[in-house]
């Protein structure tokens, strides 16, 4: 880094953070926040989230004793800071490159991640699973008791797996949880300030507390009176915090106060530490705070590639389009064309495209919140009543709502159109983010079709295969720029369940799946091998197959999807029903997680590129090497 940190630069753990002296933790904050800056401008990142949570963080290692205290972050956006102070500033210059740090929290990468993390709302849920664990263990008694703390922000607080967890902690009166609500998405308001500091001071110290308990003890003779103050505590106590929902679930409710003010956030963790049971604290940040362009726009710094801070993100586009903006024009000149057209997204309206689609047909639009579930059962009801439902999910993310995708929409056979953005390798965001699996669940399930476009002008025509098909349907499809096709306006649909023949060749037939058919088609070039591109997953072009077996010796299939359970498994499942033995090679994703780093290098990494199938291929059938490489780390084959 070109910019001097002293004082950031002393802390090697958080151990080193407590033994500074309180009046230091400002110019520690400032010094934080500027090498975040610095940091993600040079490797991409998560920013603005980050920058909401430095006083936080600092704050939160300072009072409590990690990773003896167990700090859980949800989803893991705003964890840089913790990563900073907990032994890995250096690294960050590695951060979601390959073989570097993850952009998230890790159990493996660091004893100070208690959880790992990436989806959302599942926080509150660990930290209680701790919790009790800990109480079971007797590690909840003493002066060296352990504590558990959930920081969670209000976006993941929409989920109904968070208020599952609030309702179970509420009843576990013995554990030790602190649950923290990071609200980023408010101005602060002005209760939030000295009066009300002094307020929330004063109800989570010892003397709010022994005065409740002193007059609950003399008024409990008084039926009558202690009701009426009881009902007099919770009329004041609102008038400063808006406690009821939470203390409703059987949490101590105290806030809000200012995330970012380190006289408000110390004395009242200090207080909090100290008391049993669950807690409850509501702050209020700013996301991108510090860096005026993020806090004008967290949106656009959300999540930024390489920038220079000092002129902030520059526009500059790829001339190849991305499938998801394949998919917001598609989306919107469907809807255009057909009035039925309703699209749902589960809290990702600018990644998943649909931006322009609630400009432009708002009472047709429906972000329900991180809320996957309900996303698809919503839709299976707009479907019951004649609408036509597109469900704009990431591939990981659906896998939140899979009993709802077999029970409420596939059971019935409803015109459910899935647009699975993100299907495959993600790159930076590694194994939490990566659709690896959405064809295998995908394609067990009766009366789905599955499709798997190889450009971009293919998903057009794919996304309107599914949107026409009167019953359920999936069309998954990559983050990124295709290969620069041509993409048609028309809304032409195809013939479900045939595939294209792409090139002719000798004794090898390669069935790509997906994007996968441009390396596939240069290794068959160099092999004189046959490709198809199969197009359809489910239903397989069944006639295709036997063609191809009568006139070839082996097949191989491509597909960025693991390879159990994938296209190739579904593929061998075919060519066994139909009794054609024929030798099978099966190139995909392999049977663990891949990590994060650069898409291109992943897939040349794993032998999915072209040099890579025409490697494996050689190799698996004998053939001749050319003037192309030798085995290299090679995709999983079956």
């Amino acid at each position: 880094m070109n910019s001097s940190y002293p004082l950031l630069s002393s802390i090697r753990d958080p151990r080193d953070l407590r033994a500074l002296d309180r009046s230091r933790l400002g110019q520690l904050a400032t010094e934080l926040r500027s090498f975040i800056l610095e940091s993600v401008s040079r490797t991409g990142g998560h920013l603005s989230s980050n920058l909401g949570t430095v006083e936080l963080t600092i704050a939160l290692h300072y009072v409590f004793d990690t990773p003896h205290d167990r700090l859980i972050w949800d989803v893991g956006h705003q964890s840089y800071p913790h990563k900073v102070l907990t032994g890995r500033r250096e690294a960050m210059a590695t951060l979601r490159q390959f073989g570097g740090i993850s952009g998230f929290p890790r159990r493996v990468e660091s004893e100070y991640d208690a959880f790992g993390t990436a989806h959302s709302s599942t926080s509150i849920s660990a930290a209680l699973g701790m919790a009790i664990a800990s109480r079971n263990k007797g590690e909840n008694l003493g002066p060296g008791r352990r504590r558990h703390v959930a920081v969670i922000g209000d976006g993941a607080m929409s989920a109904g797996m968070a208020f599952e967890a609030l309702n179970n902690a509420g009843v576990s009166a013995d554990a030790d949880l602190l649950v923290i609500l990071n609200d980023n998405d408010m101005s602060i308001s002005p209760a939030v300030g000295a009066l009300n500091r002094y307020l929330v001071r004063l109800m989570t110290g010892g003397f709010y507390e022994r005065a409740r308990d002193v007059g609950r003890a003399v008024l409990s003779v008084v039926p009558p009176a202690l009701e009426f103050a009881r009902r007099f505590e919770e009329h004041a106590k609102g008038m400063v915090a808006p406690a009821t929902l939470f203390e409703e679930f059987g949490f101590n409710y105290v806030g809000p106060i200012d995330g970012h003010d380190l006289e408000s956030l110390l004395p009242t963790l200090y207080n909090l530490r100290d008391r049993r049971g669950p807690q409850f604290l509501h702050i209020i940040t700013r996301k991108g705070h510090g860096y005026k362009l993020a806090e004008a726009d967290p949106v656009l710094y959300h999540g930024p590639g390489k920038f220079d801070p000092r002129q902030g993100i520059q526009s500059g586009g790829s001339a190849r389009m991305t499938f998801t903006q394949v998919f917001s024009d598609w989306v919107c000149d469907m809807a255009a064309a057909d009035e039925r057209l309703i699209a749902i997204t589960p809290a990702m309206r600018e990644g998943s495209g649909l931006v322009e689609f609630e400009r432009r047909f708002p009472k047709r639009y429906f972000d329900v919140g991180i809320a996957e579930q309900h996303a698809v059962t919503f839709g299976a009801g707009l479907a019951c009543e004649g609408m036509r439902p597109v469900v704009a999910i990431y591939s990981t993310f659906l896998q939140r709502a899979y009993d709802q995708l077999i029970h409420d929409v596939a059971l019935q056979n409803l015109p459910v159109l899935f647009a699975l953005d993100r299907a495959g390798l993600v790159g930076a965001d590694g194994a939490t983010h990566a659709g690896a699996f959405d064809i295998a669940y995908l394609r067990c399930v009766p009366n789905l079709v599955v499709m798997t476009p190889s450009d971009e002008n293919e998903c057009r025509q794919m996304l309107t295969t599914g949107f026409r098909h009167d019953g359920p349907s999936a069309v998954r499809y990559p983050r990124g720029a295709g290969i620069g096709a041509e993409v048609a306006k028309e809304l032409v649909p195809l013939t479900i369940g045939e595939a294209q023949l792409r090139r002719s060749g000798q004794r090898i037939a390669v069935l790509a799946f997906g994007t996968l058919l441009a390396p596939a088609l240069a290794a068959g070039e160099a092999l004189d091998a046959t490709v198809v591109n199969m197009r359809f997953v489910k239903p397989l072009d069944i006639e295709m197959l036997r063609r191809l077996a009568s006139h070839h010796d082996a097949f191989v299939t491509v597909e960025e999807h693991a390879v159990m359970g994938g296209a190739g498994a579904a593929v061998a499942e075919a060519l066994a029903a139909e009794g054609l033995a024929k030798p099978l090679l099966m190139l995909g994703l392999p049977d663990r997680f891949i990590d994060h780093g650069d898409q291109a290098q992943l897939l040349r990494e794993l032998g999915l590129d072209a040099a890579g199938i025409e490697s494996s291929i050689r190799e698996r059938f004998g053939m001749a090497s050319g003037t192309g490489s030798g085995p290299r780390l090679v995709a999983h084959r079956a």
